[in-house]
């Protein structure tokens, strides 16, 4: 059985590898734009396909699962608030984006702001990457690989410790391999590439799965029998003790959202990397429209599982893995190991090539060596990404004692996601915000959410939502107090004609969102 598994797993993977060093060997990547920004040529099939596959990692396969397992489909608000936020992006973020012809959210801060506001909008980056981001992704990834491939049984590694930290280093350096040679642009094309993959496999293992279930009667008996077994976990609004109540949607839940898909750098990097305005919305639209699939991959089989294996005393985020080990044959096992993997990759290259874009452009360029050379600057990154990786490596396996990996994940990301999210609206929509109320929106924020992990009065989303509206009004009151003038010069690189069905898309997209929400109402 073994080996079946591992030819399709090293034959997908050595596929992709293969593809991927084919289309873009030739490519250009020794200046800034040819290696951070893939030379701005991306077009929306890979925008699309680059944006899917960085999301859907281990941290939602694995997570996301792990959490429909405890909580039922309450916890598709995460997959689906996504679809508005991307509706956003395409009709006002990218636009403005593109405009300024950046390359980070830094430097639209900085263009927008002053110097000040983009150097510490950089360093909550780094800070946040190296030292949350990263080691989950890395933690959840050989956690998922542990459970597909029975790792204990086929290594006979015996100690769980030990195996963690393999399959962590593991990760880390082919990841590595990826982001820091080929840039962003090897990495949109693999993630195309694993994207397609994911998403037959992740459906797969809920055909699989519900006919296991149904004891071959099919899928739609499989679905039935489950319903009536567990009613409770196909609620779309849950109720006060859940993770994620329905009210949060309408404050923290829906600002993190927004962060996530319109001014988180890891994401939005392959968007500004779009060949003309015209091309990265349809990108992000299609991108939209895929993500209407997520609670079908993301959020039932946490679901199943529970209905298979809850009294086997399983843990939350062992059950995906545990699922898929169970239904799929030795093949199709291989296979989907493999898009795992790459799922696994994708947001771990795409994060460190974040992270070395930001340091190069925000830190190396403009405070260490401001006369670099574009080849410099490119070696910058790059030697600070394999800091970065050992860092991130080393700090992973400390994550083993966390009750819910998903749920961590969203209460570290609330802490910068919030301020940061609020300066960049104001930099966006207000022209003489002072650039010192955006220094302390952006330093104070990230202590006062900090502050708020320890109070147990308010959910931490609600909390998240009052955070953000506060510091919305002391800028709005700076502004008013001690106003600053600008004049902000831009030049977009690309053209920026619109996609003349990008409303009528955006407004179908959210439709969907809505009947999404009626039809699992309860």
């Amino acid at each position: 059985m073994y080996i079946v598994l591992f030819l399709s797993f090293f034959g997908f993977t050595g596929l992709v590898a293969f593809l991927t060093w084919l289309i873009v060997h030739k490519k250009e990547t020794s200046s800034v734009d040819g290696y951070f920004l893939a030379g701005r040529s991306l077009t929306f099939p890979v925008i699309a396909g680059s944006l899917l596959l960085t999301n859907l990692s281990t941290e939602q396969m694995v997570g996301l699962n792990g959490s429909a397992f405890s909580e039922g489909f309450i916890v598709m608000t995460w997959e689906i608030l996504a679809v508005v936020a991307l509706v956003a992006m395409a009709l006002a973020f990218l636009p403005k984006f593109l405009r300024s012809g950046v390359t980070t959210v830094p430097e639209y801060l900085a263009l927008r702001m002053g110097k000040s506001t983009g150097l510490i909008c950089n360093i909550i980056f780094l800070a946040a990457y190296t030292f949350g981001l990263l080691p989950i992704i890395l933690y959840t990834g050989a956690v998922g690989l542990n459970s597909i491939f029975d790792m204990k049984e086929l290594t006979g590694i015996a100690n769980d410790q030990v195996l963690l930290w393999t399959m962590i280093w593991f990760v880390g350096i082919v990841g590595s391999i990826y982001a820091l040679f080929g840039g962003l642009r090897s990495v949109a094309v693999s993630d195309t590439l694993n994207g397609i993959g994911l998403l037959i496999g992740g459906l797969m293992v809920v055909f699989f799965a519900l006919y296991a279930v149904s004891d071959g009667a099919g899928i739609f008996a499989g679905l039935e029998t489950i319903y009536h077994a567990m009613p409770e976990k196909f609620d779309s609004t849950g109720d006060a003790k859940s993770s994620v109540p329905f009210s949060t949607i309408f404050t923290g839940v829906l600002i993190i959202n927004l962060f996530y898909w319109c001014t988180n750098q890891q994401i939005i990097q392959r968007t500004l990397a779009a060949s003309s305005l015209a091309e990265g919305q349809k990108g992000v639209l299609l991108c939209g429209t895929l993500k209407l699939l997520g609670p079908l991959y993301l959020v039932l089989p946490g679901v199943i599982a529970c209905y298979m294996f809850s009294e086997t005393g399983i843990k939350p985020d062992q059950a995906y893995g545990k699922l898929v080990h169970t239904v799929l044959p030795a093949p199709l096992t291989g296979f989907f190991a493999a898009v795992m993997t790459g799922a696994i990759l994708s947001s771990f290259n795409s994060v460190l090539n974040a992270v070395c874009t930001l340091y190069s452009l925000g830190i190396y360029k403009q405070v260490i060596r401001r006369d670099a050379t574009e080849q410099e600057i490119v070696k910058s990154g790059k030697v600070f990404g394999w800091i970065v990786v050992f860092l991130a490596m080393l700090a992973a396996p400390l994550l083993s004692a966390t009750a819910s990996i998903f749920t961590y994940l969203q209460h570290m990301n609330s802490l910068y996601f919030i301020p940061i999210f609020a300066v960049v609206l104001m930099a966006m929509f207000r022209k003489r915000v002072p650039a010192k109320a955006a220094d302390i929106a952006l330093i104070g924020g990230c202590l006062v959410m900090a502050a708020g992990l320890l109070q147990k009065t308010l959910n931490q989303y609600h909390y998240a939502g009052i955070v953000f509206a506060g510091l919305i009004v002391f800028m709005l009151i700076m502004e008013w107090v001690k106003p600053e003038e600008r004049n902000i010069h831009e030049n977009a690189p690309v053209d920026m004609t619109p996609w003349k069905y990008a409303k009528a898309a955006g407004a179908v997209l959210l439709a969907a969102v809505v009947t999404f929400y009626v039809l699992l109402a309860r």
